[in-house]
């Protein structure tokens, strides 16, 4: 094995993700490689800062400050509701397409046609009844101008 080869595998010796074949090839090329040696402790030098590193969730002040300003609001509502309806367009239309190249093609069975359309029949029932539900609800929650 060439240097580089052993530089590839330092992050995982360092990790532990090495099998001990691995491990004793890599720690003989190292008693024997100033350049990987030094490099190694460079790496050891950077995990141990990295582990350090911590993420910090921002305080509820900031957040709430954050989504007080309408522009935010409108903007994370918007950028929904347009993934949503297009998704949903998308949807449709692939759903269409679908339903009208089975009807369309003779070799699919009359039973297997109309347990397609029951389906979805039966899924246009329901998402047309949970949508109708989440807007009863949303209109009558008296918590909904609340803020967090």
């Amino acid at each position: 094995m060439t240097c580089q080869d052993h530089k590839d595998l330092m992050m995982a010796y360092l990790d532990d993700e090495l099998d001990e074949q691995q491990k004793r090839a890599f720690e003989e090329h190292l008693a024997g490689c100033p350049d990987c040696t030094r490099e190694l402790a460079q790496f050891r030098k950077l995990k141990r800062m990295t582990d350090c590193v911590a993420f910090v969730e921002p305080e509820e002040r900031i957040w709430e400050q954050y989504w007080g300003n309408v522009y935010n609001r409108i903007e994370r509502g918007t950028g929904w509701l347009l993934f949503s309806l297009a998704a949903i367009i998308l949807f449709i239309y692939g759903g269409f397409q679908l339903i009208e190249s089975i009807i369309e093609d003779p070799t699919v069975s009359v039973l297997m046609k109309i347990g397609l359309l029951a389906l979805l029949g039966g899924l246009v029932i329901l998402f047309v009844s949970v949508l109708r539900e989440r807007v009863y609800f949303w209109s009558r929650d008296r918590y909904r101008d609340v803020r967090r």
